[in-house]
């Protein structure tokens, strides 16, 4: 991708562990910061909502599983974020934290210029 440049909703080649086929992988967001250099990857964004507790709890392994395939494929070097909104407790965002996934919620979106954007 070329610098200062995203796309909503790409399809992201991993390989899988296994058998190391390629599969497609869907990221909400993906968004090349303009300061990037060449061969650099894009911050990968996956958003996440949530009317209550219950259900995100539920789901939580989901993120940690996408973070561990783009690692595997890409190297230590991927940078994926969830932009969050609505409920989401200690409990899922202790488990996403100790996976090495980060946050921005949906309320203080001036956050992603932590990452560069």
């Amino acid at each position: 991708m070329q610098p200062g440049t995203f796309s909503f909703r790409l399809n992201v080649p991993i390989k899988q562990k296994k058998t190391r086929r390629s599969v497609n992988i869907p990221v909400d967001a993906v968004i090349m910061p303009k300061s990037a250099r060449a061969g650099e990857l894009p911050l990968l964004v996956e958003a996440k909502s949530a009317g209550d507790f219950t259900n995100v709890n539920k789901r939580r392994k989901e993120e940690a599983a996408k973070m561990n395939q783009l690692r595997r494929t890409y190297g230590k070097d991927v940078r994926f974020i969830l932009f969050l909104c609505g409920y989401f407790d200690s409990g899922y965002l202790g488990y996403e934290a100790a996976e090495g996934i980060d946050w921005v919620w949906e309320h203080r979106i001036d956050d992603l210029g932590e990452f560069g954007l």
